[in-house]
């Protein structure tokens, strides 16, 4: 995900001359909060939304966070870099530090595989996008070093929770589910549209009924909807399924008809 143009600080600059000190705790420790927005055709996709969580994680760390500024970056960012198709990375450190990128999005193979990673939430983060994401990153690894794509969080009690950076969607017996935020997964942006426009339902989960399901698929802001061929090397029977089609189609016209509403940057 290469990034082609930052912004530091309100000034907009190539990416290899945005620096932050080494000393900034952003950089040291993690400590700092952050977003990804998708970019369509010129237009952040819930940038007010993702601004709110990133004021209620920034509010949860005890961290100074200015929310005018912060939008101001992404606009000017945005109007800079001219964007069709991208994603944009919004950061605040410790340190005081603004940070905003356009990169480029990910490519990813049409369906994916899911292994099963043991993970314990850390409860006083419950909520917070932080910059401590290394456990998030050392899960994917961890997944594909057992020849999946990415990896699914299972909490020690054998409850199914969520992706790394994505919520976990799945079908049984012709119903839509998933796990419920009393888990302790986090209030995706992606999931509350889902949850919206279907028929999706809360269900506390377990290994045995991701086993069992007949379809599943990852959600975020830069995947939307991305179904699963395979959990822990098991094939599903429907990918993607009839379920899984509809729910990609109505949460892209959620999309659709919320950049019809947003303004050009």
């Amino acid at each position: 995900m290469p990034a082609t143009l930052a912004i530091l600080d309100g000034d907009v600059m190539d990416v290899a001359q945005a620096q932050i000190p080494v000393t900034d705790d952003g950089l040291l420790r993690g400590d700092g909060v952050f977003e990804v927005a998708r970019i369509y055709g010129g237009r952040p996709f819930a940038l007010e939304e993702h601004l709110e969580r990133m004021a209620r994680s920034a509010a949860s760390l005890r961290l100074p966070f200015d929310t005018d500024a912060v939008r101001a970056d992404a606009r000017t960012l945005i109007a800079a870099g001219e964007p069709d198709e991208a994603m944009l990375r919004l950061v605040v450190t410790r340190g005081g530090r603004r940070i905003g990128m356009l990169e480029t999005l990910p490519e990813r193979p049409e369906t994916i595989a899911l292994q099963t990673v043991t993970y314990t939430p850390t409860r006083v983060l419950d909520g917070v996008k932080s910059l401590s994401y290394a456990a998030n990153m050392l899960v994917t690894r961890i997944a594909r070093e057992q020849g999946a794509d990415e990896a699914l969080l299972v909490s020690p009690h054998g409850r199914v929770l969520e992706g790394p950076t994505t919520s976990f969607f799945y079908v049984l017996d012709g119903a839509l589910y998933t796990p419920p935020l009393s888990d302790r997964i986090l209030d995706s942006i992606t999931r509350r549209a889902l949850m919206a426009v279907t028929d999706a339902a809360e269900r506390v989960t377990t290994t045995g009924d991701v086993a069992a399901a007949s379809e599943a698929f990852l959600a975020s802001s830069l995947r939307e909807v991305h179904p699963v061929h395979a959990i822990d090397g098991a094939a599903l029977p429907q990918v993607p399924g009839p379920v899984s089609t509809a729910a990609a189609a109505a949460v892209r016209e959620h999309i659709e008809a919320s950049l019809a509403r947003t303004p050009a940057a």
